[in-house]
């Protein structure tokens, strides 16, 4: 927990319970349906939250924000953002049943009021949202066509509407079709070597 406090040291009371009690939760949880990797658990506030909150360092969504997390496995990035931004409504899907369980066991758990999870492909959703947030899931030039035409027409946070992507390594071939996207250096936001090739890429929707 110390890392979140480093670098969000403003957190409500609340908020510290609520990410405080992440890790055993997900501990008990990846005992019986492995949802992070044996050795991630370890280094689970850096590596699963702190990343997942790099979005929030992006940008402070304002209340009222609709946001969809596309291939959210275990919750990620969607559940830290859900305690961050408690006034914003999240939507996480995924296509993969059991992980959908722990998502909503998790979300029960820590008490969200603002987290539906769903076991769903993407391309089946019809309603439409201000941000799509993810998480390495696949290439951008299959995540893109999944969430085309998934966005509110009108935008009200300092960015347009659009695609919120963690991402790590040389993105430069992978995102030679979308010259208008954007690149964040997480490791301008973080010490830790871990985030040195991670990047979050912004997309307008």
């Amino acid at each position: 927990m110390k890392i979140i406090l480093k670098y969000f040291p403003s957190l409500s009371e609340l908020q510290q319970e609520q990410f405080a009690e992440l890790k055993p939760l997900y501990e008990k949880w990846n005992a019986q349906i492995n949802v992070i990797s044996r050795k991630d658990i370890d280094d689970f506030y850096e590596r699963h939250v702190l990343h997942s909150l790099a979005i929030a360092k992006r940008i402070q969504f304002v209340d009222g924000t609709v946001l969809l997390d596309v291939g959210t496995g275990g919750g990620f990035p969607g559940i830290p953002l859900a305690i961050m931004f408690p006034n914003c409504q999240f939507t996480l899907v995924d296509s993969i049943g059991k992980k959908i369980k722990v998502v909503q066991e998790v979300v029960k758990a820590l008490r969200l009021t603002n987290v539906t999870a769903m076991q769903i492909r993407a391309e089946e959703l019809k309603d439409t949202y201000d941000f799509v947030v993810s998480r390495a899931v696949t290439q951008m030039k299959d995540f893109v066509p999944w969430v085309k035409g998934k966005f509110k027409k009108t935008s009200k946070n300092d960015l347009p509407n659009g695609i919120l992507y963690l991402k790590g390594g040389d993105l430069t071939e992978e995102l030679a079709p979308f010259p208008k996207a954007e690149l964040t250096d997480i490791s301008s936001y973080y010490d830790e070597p871990f985030f040195e090739t991670k990047k979050i890429v912004y997309l307008k929707g």
